[in-house]
């Protein structure tokens, strides 16, 4: 499991937004998430589809766990995905995204 290192994107500035490879599990800070959500753009550079998870870590009312939708991206596809506050796990302080397959898989976090 890493931290993945998000990169600020001010207005009215260009950036260079660098890619990482990717863990079967990688975590992503609160403080990057912030009150308005992060974007993680994940490519699949790979041969097949894979799916990405991001775990959701909140209870309905009643305390049953919260629902987490694998998205797929299919091979050699770019997708964008959006880190919501409600992703960051209260107790750890952390957003924790899976990846089914990391061969050629990398991801980069935005933040505004």
């Amino acid at each position: 499991m890493a931290l993945l290192t998000a990169t600020s994107v001010p207005g009215g500035t260009a950036v260079t937004v660098p890619s990482a490879a990717v863990n079967s599990t990688d975590t992503i800070s609160g403080s990057d998430v912030g009150q308005f959500g992060a974007l993680l753009v994940v490519t699949n550079g790979g041969g097949s589809s894979i799916t990405v998870t991001i775990t959701d870590p909140g209870v309905t009312a009643v305390g049953n766990a919260g629902t987490t939708v694998a998205q797929s991206i299919p091979a050699g596809a770019r997708r964008w995905l959006r880190i919501l506050p409600g992703h960051v796990n209260r107790s750890t302080g952390v957003a924790t995204v899976a990846y089914s397959g990391t061969t050629s898989v990398t991801a980069e976090l935005v933040r505004g």
